[in-house]
Formats: structure tokens, sequence, C-alpha cells
């Protein structure tokens, strides 16, 4: 064994002893596991696909406002937009130049519900795959629509109950200890609305109890993330030329959908887990723990694609030999697994 190896070894020995950092590194092992990295990137481009068209539809919606209308025009000049690259130079150029077009709103539109839809799909597809999931017993198109819609209608809201709070956060006497309330207010309310839509994404197998601790950690964690925004846009692109506003606008918005999917993907990872509890995980293989192995054959039995289909899976000892332990019954003994990892009962 060399230096390298021995010096891991005796790291891995050390968080396997400690469950702190043995859930941590459970979560992180869990999360490349299920190609975590992968549907952050998906999430992130149907986020950015939905919205340009809502930024469209926004400057389209502008450009109705204040045709023929001089004192909206005035008040929009005179206001933070005036700043904001690309449409605040057009604004100061010639705010008359700025009108609505129907074929704006119907590109808007569909490219919309197009974008929206997909965030939606990609997002129930994550959770399937976070939780393991057979393919078999995944729902399909209809009911996924269904629960599309309804996480729209839970997204909404939640943005009233944001901007509620928002209101009574701007009425509220200045200091510290009102700074510090609308924080706290603030990621009660982002944590809350995590909930409910984990609980519209999750599989319905999986009880309310295991999705509180991956969202009671993403609540703050994304009041974090919008203050971070409002800051990088009021102090930052604001007052950026057009052409590097815009790449900063783009690589900006990424960049925060990206960590927005993270976010949420890690707390879904954490829920899993916590749930199944799925520590220690080994850094170094062989030998593999009995977290690895629930976890490898959680992965693995996800690929059931058809009911005919069984897939069984053994593990053998290190020298390769024979299954060290009692190899599955056969496939008329079982079903497929449960969501939350879990056989039912025998047939």
């Amino acid at each position: 064994m060399n230096p390298v190896e021995r010096a891991l070894r005796a790291v891995d020995r050390a968080q396997q002893r400690r469950t702190p950092p043995a859930m941590a590194v459970g979560v992180a092992k869990k999360y490349g596991d299920d190609r975590g990295g992968l549907l952050a990137a998906l999430i992130t481009y149907y986020g950015f696909v939905a919205l340009i068209p809502l930024l469209l539809l926004l400057s389209t919606a502008l450009g109705f406002v204040l045709h023929g209308h001089p004192g909206t025009q005035k008040a929009v000049l005179d206001s933070a937009l005036a700043d904001f690259p690309i449409v605040g130079d057009q604004l100061r150029q010639n705010v008359h130049s700025v009108q609505g077009s129907g074929l704006a709103v119907a590109v808007g539109v569909l490219g919309l519900l197009y974008g929206a839809l997909g965030v939606a799909q990609v997002l129930q597809h994550a959770m399937a795959e976070v939780w393991n999931v057979p393919g078999v017993e995944r729902p399909g198109y209809w009911p996924r629509l269904a629960r599309s819609l309804l996480l729209f209608a839970t997204l909404a809201a939640g943005l009233l109950v944001a901007t509620a709070a928002a209101t009574l956060i701007s009425v509220a006497p200045a200091g510290l200890p009102a700074r510090v309330g609308a924080l706290v207010l603030s990621a009660s309310v982002d944590s809350v609305l995590c909930l409910a839509c984990f609980r519209i994404l999750t599989p319905t197998e999986v009880p309310i109890r295991a999705l509180v601790p991956g969202c009671a950690v993403a609540g703050p964690l994304f009041t974090l993330l919008q203050a971070f925004g409002a800051v990088l846009v009021a102090h930052q692109l604001r007052h950026a030329t057009a052409v590097y506003g815009f790449f900063a606008t783009v690589v900006g918005l990424l960049g925060w959908l990206y960590l927005a999917a993270q976010i949420t993907l890690y707390a879904a990872e954490t829920n899993v887990v916590l749930h199944r509890r799925l520590w220690p995980r080994s850094l170094v293989q062989p030998p593999l723990t009995g977290a690895d192995e629930k976890v490898l054959e959680a992965v693995a039995r996800q690929e059931e694609r058809r009911p005919e289909q069984q897939v069984d899976v053994a593990f053998t000892d290190e020298d390769g030999g024979e299954d060290h332990r009692a190899a599955r019954q056969a496939q008329d003994d079982h079903g497929p697994p449960c969501a939350d990892g879990a056989r039912p009962p025998e047939r």
C-alpha cells in the first residue's frame, strides 16, 4: 500500500467513525451516484429557456403600457429600470420607440410554456432519480403534467406570500433587529414553499416528514441566493455598459440558476440519505460498506423498465470469489423496490 492510499484510508476510517462527516460524505457520494451535475445542468437549461421568453413578455408588456402615455414614460425614466443594461439604454435614448408586438407576445407565450413545462418535467425526473424509483413505477405523461400545473399554482401562491412578506418588511422600522427578522421571515417562507414543492415533485410513497430536513436547509440558502442576486443587480449590472451588461446578465443568470438547481438537488439527496440512513460511505474501495451496497443496489434496480423485467444485484468478496452474502430470491418471489428503498410484501 503506497503512502497516498494509506493516508486516504486513514481519512476514510476517521470519517466513517463520526456521524456528521459520514453523513456529509454520504450526501456528496449519493449526489455523484445519481449524476447530480447532469441533472442540475438540465434544470438550468430549461430554467434559462423559460426566463428568456418571460423577459420578452415583460418587455412587450412594458411597450404596451408606455405607448401613448407620457406620464408613465417619465416615471419609468426616473425609476431604476432606466439604469438596467440594454433595456435602460433604449429607454434613455428613445423611450417612444418601446412598443408592444403581438408576434412577440405569441413567441413569448409559446417559449415560456415550453421552458416552464420542461423545468417541471426535469424536476420530477430528478426527484425520481434521487429516490431511485424504478422506471416501471414512474408516472406517465398526463400525471406528470397534472403535477406540473399544481407546481406552478404552488409557486404562484408562494410568490404572493413572499411579496406580502416583503411589503410587511418594507414598512417595518429600520435597524439590525428588523433586518434579522426580515431574513428569518424570508427564510421561513422559502422553507415552507420548498417543502410544498418537494411534496408535489417527490413520489407519493415518500412520507412528508422525510422531506423536512432538506427543505429546512434549502430555505435559508435560497434566501441568501436571492439576496446575492439583488445585490448583484443593484451594484454591478445596473451601471454596466450595454455590451458588458448583456454578457454579465446572461452569465449571472446561468450561474444563479445553476446554484438554485444545486441547492434543490442537495436538499433532496439529504432527505434520501437521512431517511434511508445511507452512511457511512467508503471513500476508498474495497471494501464496500453496507450503505455503499444499498445505494448501488437501488441504482441498479431503478433501471427496471417493464413489469416483466427483474433486476437482481449480488456483491462478491474482495477477491472476486463467490457472493459473500445470500443471493436475492428468484424473480417470482420479489417485486420491484418501493420509492423508499424497501421491498413490498411477497406476492
